[in-house]
């Protein structure tokens, strides 16, 4: 797959960059997420299962029932719209990888303050 050059394509529209634009959800968050799926994974030299090549490290990640049960519902709208055979939890790093480029550490250490009882 080609790399788009967005210098090039602002420059011949007249433009300038000025960053980043990220989808948070939605119709245009579920696109995003699909082509970041086409983008990135690639079937491993060895055969198998499709993936990102970068991600090199392997753990367990504990999940509740309904989260597990919400990665599947998304991945099946995944094979359906786009036709991309990706599992759970290669969706879950995903988005997990994503949310923590985004996330300020101011945002993360309120992630994890406790709340004031009032």
């Amino acid at each position: 797959m080609k790399k788009l050059d967005m210098d090039k394509i602002a420059r011949g529209l007249g433009a300038e960059r000025e960053g980043t634009v990220t989808s948070t959800g939605g119709y245009f968050g579920a696109m995003q997420v699909l082509a970041d799926i086409e983008a990135r994974f690639r079937v491993p030299a060895t055969g198998g299962r499709s993936t990102d090549p970068q991600w090199t490290e392997r753990r367990l990640l504990p999940i509740a029932p309904r989260t597990l049960k919400r990665l599947k519902e998304l991945t099946a709208k995944v094979w359906e719209q786009g036709g991309l055979k990706v599992e759970p939890m290669q969706l879950a790093a995903l988005l997990l990888e994503k949310t923590t480029e985004q996330l300020s550490d101011d945002q993360a250490a309120e992630l994890v303050r406790p709340k004031a009882m009032g």
